[in-house]
């Protein structure tokens, strides 16, 4: 099948991925009475007196918008709001399927930070957590961090967390096929915007103690006086060895290589070069850093990619739904590092001993008991680090 032809007849039939219906009746007078006027001036007045009664007396409690500016639009870069609708009517519609979550794409005429900020700050009474999508770097980073300061309930930016949340349930798994401990791990990233930055800070929490950062200009290393605001951070806690060069030098001995870059950047004579029992995650995508085949030829271990085509994929979908649905069960006001750790486990213990090989060490995407455990997993840690409200 040609999916991109089969999407776009499809997408023609479909006239939308989502539609609004009615959870209670309005076909009678006593109907419509107590579900709009007269009766609705009630709860009107008692969220006017306490507004947190918003989220009891609405469906606030339920409801995420997918936001977008349309500058990073999956692997097509900036296109713009309109045509970044799809995706984020597909996101959407992922939300409902395997979280249970309301979400709306809204999709932003602007490429300001401030105007952005400003518009998600205005919209706050309307949700009860916000997910961002498809925000270009460097931009994507002061966004998200400014609005999970000034807003009260969770933000989270899923080209970042989600990617790292699914790349540490990933390792988790593939450690325990090939034999080897987190912190003795050298890993390699390429890819220095809003998914390899996520990734580097995600894995150096959970006990990664030397991992090299590449972006197109070669290895990051604190004190190069190029790199933006968001380089310098990780530069700060990554490349302890100092290390100088280019992405053949990175990933030169490294036991995991992950690549959120550029189509055929890496070559079998940099696998060949890694460490024995290798792991790599290529996640670019259509087009990977290298063809999971040519990896496994050059002698890498485990091999996940970005494809719903090839085993082992790296896929934001086993997160988000289950994370919010984590949250928003608890009305937690923020989504921390924690809470994403919890949903990395969870989704890593899906796969049990007996289930797991070097071709499965990820659920499938639509496996209902995944996105339950992160759910329950997430709400937890929610709880036992004070952001739960309920």
């Amino acid at each position: 099948m040609n999916y991109g032809e089969e999407s776009l007849k499809k997408h023609a039939e479909w006239r939308g991925k989502i539609e609004t219906i009615t959870r209670v009746p309005v076909g009678s007078r006593e109907e419509l009475s107590l579900a709009y006027t007269p009766g609705v001036a009630t709860p009107c007045k008692a969220i006017q007196e306490n507004p947190e009664l918003s989220f009891e007396l609405t469906r606030r409690w339920n409801t995420v918008p997918v936001i977008t500016d349309g500058t990073a639009v999956l692997g097509l870069g900036d296109i713009g709001p309109e045509a970044g609708m799809p995706v984020m009517e597909g996101k959407c519609a992922l939300f409902k399927a395997y979280g249970g979550v309301d979400a709306f794409p809204l999709c932003i005429r602007s490429k300001d930070v401030n105007t952005i900020v400003e518009t998600i700050k205005l919209l706050e009474g309307s949700f009860g957590g916000i997910n961002l999508e498809d925000i270009s770097a460097p931009r994507c980073f002061e966004i998200e961090q400014r609005l999970k300061e000034e807003l009260d309930i969770p933000v989270f930016h899923d080209d970042q967390h989600g990617t790292a949340v699914v790349t540490g349930a990933a390792l988790l798994n593939a450690l325990k096929i090939v034999g080897k401990k987190m912190e003795d791990l050298h890993v390699a990233i390429n890819g220095a915007g809003a998914a390899g930055v996520a990734i580097a800070k995600f894995l150096i929490r959970f006990g990664v103690r030397d991992l090299i950062l590449c972006d197109s200009k070669g290895i990051i290393c604190e004190g190069d006086p190029r790199l933006n605001a968001p380089k310098r951070e990780i530069a700060s806690m990554s490349n302890k060895r100092h290390l100088t060069g280019q992405l053949v030098d990175a990933i030169k001995g490294a036991d995991l290589f992950i690549g959120v870059s550029a189509p055929h950047c890496v070559t079998k004579e940099m696998v060949k070069s890694m460490a024995p029992n290798a792991i790599v995650f290529t996640c670019s995508n259509p087009i990977p850093e290298i063809e999971r085949e040519d990896a496994i030829e050059a002698g890498a271990a485990v091999v996940g990619t970005g494809s719903s085509a090839k085993p082992n994929q790296i896929n934001n979908v086993l997160v988000f739904p289950g994370l919010f649905r984590g949250a928003l069960d608890v009305r937690a006001s923020d989504i921390n590092p924690e809470m994403m750790m919890a949903a990395s486990h969870a989704i890593a213990s899906v796969i049990t001993d007996d289930m797991l090989d070097k071709e499965m060490i990820l659920p499938y995407a639509w496996n209902e008991q995944s996105h339950q455990k992160v759910a329950e997993a997430v709400a937890q840690a929610a709880r036992k680090t004070g952001v739960a409200r309920k």
